[in-house]
């Protein structure tokens, strides 16, 4: 992992970030097959979580994200069943990139007003990930979407 104090950016799986405006990269070679795992909780987190949240939901085995103060499924209900629950007791406040405190509560916070994140790229993930986890997401290169896996199978949006 490489950071960058002054443009405050991070990679992961490579050595140089593509382009100022980023503050998370991932190795995106063409052989890529791995993606981000969202949390996966049972039931919706917290109160009034900040938009742009996403989870895998065990309770009903959808991706959601939380937007305009609302939940939206990105998936049907997938399986859940493959899920590792992590029984160890959370310490701390997660991690926050980007900014010294972090606005949301979340294990993982980009705190930017001008530098977005570059999902891990995968071409056609549901022929390439031999063993997708619930809750990854990806961004395929073959159909130019936003892949998230369910448990059962990949759903797209453009």
């Amino acid at each position: 992992m490489i950071f960058n104090v002054f443009y405050t950016q991070v990679a992961i799986g490579k050595e140089t970030i593509d382009g100022r405006s980023t503050i998370l990269d991932f190795n995106n070679t063409s052989t890529n097959t791995k993606g981000l795992i969202l949390p996966a909780t049972k039931g919706l987190p917290g109160d009034s979580p900040a938009n742009g949240t996403f989870v895998f939901d065990t309770s009903d085995d959808k991706v959601k994200v939380y937007e305009n103060n609302i939940w939206k499924a990105l998936s049907d209900a997938g399986n859940s069943a493959s899920v590792i629950t992590n029984s160890s007791d959370e310490t701390g406040n997660g991690v926050v990139i980007g900014a010294k405190e972090g606005s949301a509560d979340g294990i993982l916070v980009l705190e930017s007003s001008d530098k977005a994140m570059i999902l891990p790229k995968v071409y056609s993930p549901h022929l390439n990930v031999k063993n997708p986890y619930p809750g990854m997401i990806c961004y395929d290169t073959a159909s130019k979407t936003f892949a998230v896996f369910d448990g059962t199978v990949w759903n797209y949006w453009k």
